[in-house]
């Protein structure tokens, strides 16, 4: 026997299936309705930057261009894939990642796990809001609000790799060992108050008092040649892109589309070779005694103590890290002449 509860939970859900089935069809009719060179896109805003008001008055700007530009704002844990999801079921077919490294990142890993499912046609935006914006500026991409979302919903997008670690995924870097320790330590208000430079600083402090990462790397290289490497690290980048830490060009020759990894090792060295050290960081195309540089296809992390490794902003620590290029990935909206694209 069905009860009054019944009834009203089953009117409930109808209504809001109704409104939902409502709002996908309007959006079908926009999408009809759009003129050449007008865009349909979802703006994904962190939070924390809702309040922008040069960000309203760029959004009303290009609604008033004719194009449909729908923002969400997110809140807590879960709202990225969320809108990633609505923006599927609104035939949307460009998201704009608003906010800093991480958001890029959780946008960007949204957009492919989707893809992996169904298969979808949304290309990634960026509007640069974080602190050091690393992998927006690798781009060139614009840190004006007006001009990124420009950009964002009028330029062209493009084929570019990502990268899976285990489990997880990244666009632009895994840092492992003290580079890791040292973007997860840093305190939130030193990045606000000193933008970039809060990584280099931050990174100076804990480099006193760091103990170096015993283990192994196994590696593939870009001709298909594996090698072995043994032996204590202080510092390692796993490069889809070319800056980390607050602009440090860790990879001053990756490139987004080229099926490869650009990875950096920093071996453990006495104070004394510090200005060699030095010499060999300036020389990005050398493969120093304290200094290596090299290409891969996939690279293992074996270490004997859980080794800390950041991607794009998100901490993650074990014994061992499988780390795999995967090419041609997700869609970049980028300047033409963007220098990481080949």
């Amino acid at each position: 026997m069905c009860t009054p509860e019944f009834y009203t939970m089953s009117l409930r859900a109808r209504l809001k299936n109704g409104l939902k089935t409502m709002l996908v069809w309007e959006h079908k009719q926009q999408v009809k309705q759009l003129k050449q060179g007008q865009t349909m896109a979802m703006l994904i805003l962190n939070g924390k930057k809702a309040g922008l008001a040069q960000i309203r008055e760029s959004v009303m700007a290009l609604r008033a261009q004719g194009h449909t530009l729908e923002v969400r704002c997110t809140w807590e844990s879960g709202d990225v894939k969320r809108f990633v999801n609505e923006a599927i079921e609104l035939n949307i077919t460009r998201v704009i990642a608003g906010g800093g490294d991480g958001t890029v990142n959780e946008v960007a890993v949204a957009i492919m796990q989707l893809a992996m499912k169904t298969p979808s046609a949304i290309e990634l935006a960026i509007l640069p809001l974080g602190t050091a914006n690393d992998f927006a500026t690798a781009c060139q991409i614009p840190t004006e609000i007006e001009a990124a979302l420009a950009l964002a919903v009028t330029g062209n997008a493009k084929s570019i790799d990502m990268a899976q670690a285990n489990d997880n995924y990244f666009i632009n870097v895994a840092s492992a060992g003290f580079g890791a320790q040292v973007t997860v330590d840093t305190p939130v208000e030193l990045k606000d108050l000193l933008g970039g430079q809060a990584y280099f600083i931050s990174g100076l402090v804990q480099a006193l008092n760091f103990s170096p990462y015993q283990g192994q790397i196994s590696a593939t290289l870009a001709n298909g040649d594996k090698i072995d490497l043994q032996g204590e690290g202080l510092l390692g980048a796993i490069c889809n892109g070319r800056l980390a830490g607050g602009g440090q060009n860790l990879a001053p020759n990756a490139l987004l589309n080229d099926g490869l990894l650009d990875v950096f090792l920093v071996k453990h060295f006495p104070t004394s070779a510090l200005k060699h050290v030095v010499d060999e960081l300036k020389q990005p195309i050398v493969n120093g005694e304290f200094v290596n540089r090299f290409q891969v296809t996939e690279i293992i992390l074996d270490s004997e103590q859980a080794l800390p490794v950041n991607l794009d902003g998100e901490p993650t620590a074990a014994l061992q890290h499988k780390i795999t290029v995967l090419p041609n990935a997700i869609k970049l909206v980028c300047p033409d002449n963007c220098p990481v694209i080949q």
